[in-house]
């Protein structure tokens, strides 16, 4: 398989916005807790930049929710975490109505956040799972009949174990599909592993993380929101991330392929991708890096090609092996 996979860039340039600079620095306190997983760390700055929600899987012990907790450290936003567990309910997410002093109050959830941490998404039955829907998809939440407004900026990270562990429920393909990226976080490599145990050995405790340093708040995810908006995507490039998307659909192994809500998403990734490199245009390079995280959630194989041991990030990438590069 080709190896598309992003390398998260240091925007530190004399050149570079402050809001590049204030991002480029995010990575290097991100890098004070967690080795390696650079590829998970890119989608989630992505992921900010982009307005979207990510979803991170991996089996447990890969520091998930430690890179989670590093970014929310590194961040000036209010951000909360829950854990989900298979007796939560959707109210304990949304909020409820307290009766008190005669009168019913709310009580928000904590889904009322700028940065919220769903740890084990797809330990919990699919009703409380559905309880995120409204908030990822409108930034609101509807509780006895009245929609409430989330803040501005609001970003959900979930985290989940491989499908196949005991005692998870899959999450649904309208929810999967409203995560802009899904990374699949890898066991490390053995140098990453080694500084991992040499750091814990010097005493390093994944519980404190006051050296992290706030470097970004939400006026520069608003000002960066702003430049990536303005990165020009060539009409050749437009059509090439189209192409792609609908090879995904014809493809002999795939029953679903990616809806126009993936192709926005490989848009919107590869605008940001390229602000990440400094640049005020996209290119292929951008949308191939982009490619896998955008979009191999998106994508439902056939029961025989699974069978097979078909995979849905071979799909894409032989996808991207065929599809024509615009020059």
């Amino acid at each position: 398989m080709t190896d598309h996979r992003p390398r998260l860039a240091l925007p530190t340039t004399e050149g570079a916005s402050p809001a590049q600079q204030a991002f480029g620095a995010l990575a290097g306190e991100i890098r004070k807790a967690v080795i390696g997983q650079e590829e998970a760390m890119a989608g989630l700055v992505v992921g900010l930049l982009s307005g979207g929600h990510v979803l991170l899987e991996g089996v447990p012990g890969t520091a998930k929710t430690l890179l989670v907790r590093a970014l929310a450290a590194g961040l000036d936003l209010d951000e909360k975490r829950v854990q989900f567990t298979p007796d939560l309910m959707p109210g304990d997410l949304t909020g409820s109505l307290i009766y008190r002093s005669g009168e019913f109050d709310f009580r928000p959830g904590p889904v009322f956040t700028q940065l919220l941490l769903a740890d084990e998404i797809n330990r919990t039955p699919p009703k409380t799972q559905a309880a995120l829907l409204e908030a990822m998809a409108e930034h609101r939440v509807t509780v006895d009949g009245e929609p409430r407004d989330l803040p501005d900026p609001f970003m959900v990270i979930a985290t989940q174990n491989p499908i196949e562990y005991e005692g998870t429920y899959p999450l649904p393909e309208a929810q999967l599909d409203r995560f802009l990226l899904k990374i699949t976080v890898p066991l490390p490599g053995r140098d990453a592993e080694l500084e991992v145990v040499r750091r814990h050995a010097a005493g390093f405790d994944p519980n404190d993380l006051g050296a992290i340093n706030p470097a970004a708040g939400a006026a520069e995810i608003i000002a960066a929101r702003r430049e990536i908006a303005r990165v020009e995507v060539h009409p050749a490039i437009q059509a090439y991330i189209v192409d792609l998307v609908r090879a995904t659909r014809s493809a002999p192994a795939v029953e679903i392929g990616v809806s126009p809500r993936g192709a926005t998403a490989l848009l919107r990734t590869a605008q940001s991708w390229a602000w990440l490199s400094e640049r005020a245009y996209a290119t292929p390079d951008d949308v191939k890096a982009m490619a896998l995280a955008a979009l191999t959630h998106r994508v439902r194989l056939r029961p025989e090609a699974e069978l097979d041991g078909m995979s849905t990030e071979r799909v894409i990438d032989h996808v991207l092996t065929q599809v024509p590069v615009p020059r």
